[in-house]
């Protein structure tokens, strides 16, 4: 009997151990910058990767608009993110780190028309209606809508719930106009063979940054980001970046390097003179 209750007692902590010693999985929820679908085509293979190299388990989490993938990440509902919604000064407090950020072309915020349209001016669009992803949107709706309030243009915002459905409004002439960003006007073009006049470019900002969770544990984060940073060095990385950068219309070029909050500077400059609706 004794060595029955000996033999289950190891049993019993081996079965504890094992389930203490299981990796968890970390949800990585990345702002919707294009409809569900491509989303996903664009950033599954990419979490699988860093997943294999890092021995991190990372799942993707993505909600229907980038409005309710962010309301994810301020529920503490994620510990990985792609984003630039969290540079105001109230979401500062909540913690998260920048580790990283996607090598490509600097982004401006964009106004723009069919290259078609009558409207030349953005003085025309006073009154109009004018398609945006949403009101999480750093560049594509914060930065464009400031500058119209600043210069009294008062417009009819429209909210398409992700980018590339804003830009099917303004084609199919539910709004004159759209706000949006140069990468993603370039990878619609792209795509879509579409014609833009662009009305109104912004300064340049970088491109959205990889940030973690104060919750993750430090030696996971350092796993997690190096497989990131070194994804373009290895040869079967940079294919797999390659193929869904091609698949969303970006530069091929388009890799992660390292970062720091330093690198969003002009972001946390905005929210010091912006409109208290953008806030």
């Amino acid at each position: 009997m004794r060595h029955f209750i000996l033999c289950c007692a190891t049993a019993l902590a081996f079965i504890t151990s094992s389930f203490a010693d299981e990796a968890p999985v970390y949800r990585f929820s990345p702002v919707n910058q294009w409809d569900i679908n491509k989303t996903a085509a664009y950033w599954n293979p990419i979490i699988n990767y860093v997943s294999e190299k890092s021995g991190v388990k990372l799942q993707l989490k993505i909600g229907r608009t980038s409005a309710d993938t962010t309301s994810y990440v301020l529920a503490q509902e994620v510990e990985f993110v792609f984003t630039n919604h969290l540079f105001s000064p109230e979401r500062e407090k909540l913690g998260w780190k920048v580790f990283g950020r996607r090598q490509a072309p600097p982004l401006r915020a964009q106004i723009a028309v069919p290259a078609d349209s009558p409207i030349t001016r953005l003085e025309e669009l006073k009154g109009e209606e004018v398609s945006f992803a949403g009101p999480e949107a750093f560049i594509g709706y914060k930065v464009p809508y400031a500058h119209l309030l600043s210069k009294g243009i008062d417009v009819k915002v429209v909210f398409g719930g992700n980018q590339n459905a804003a830009f099917a409004q303004m084609f199919a002439g539910k709004s004159k106009a759209v706000g949006s960003n140069s990468q993603l006007i370039q990878g619609y073009v792209f795509r879509e063979k579409k014609a833009f006049r662009i009305l109104w470019s912004s300064e340049e900002y970088h491109d959205l940054a990889l940030m973690a969770s104060s919750k993750v544990p430090e030696k996971d984060l350092k796993a997690v980001a190096s497989a990131f940073h070194r994804m373009n060095l290895d040869a079967r990385g940079r294919d797999i970046l390659a193929r869904a950068t091609r698949e969303v219309g970006l530069n091929d070029d388009a890799y992660f390097v390292p970062a720091s909050l330093a690198d969003y500077a002009n972001y946390r400059k905005f929210y010091q003179s912006a409109p208290a609706v953008l806030r």
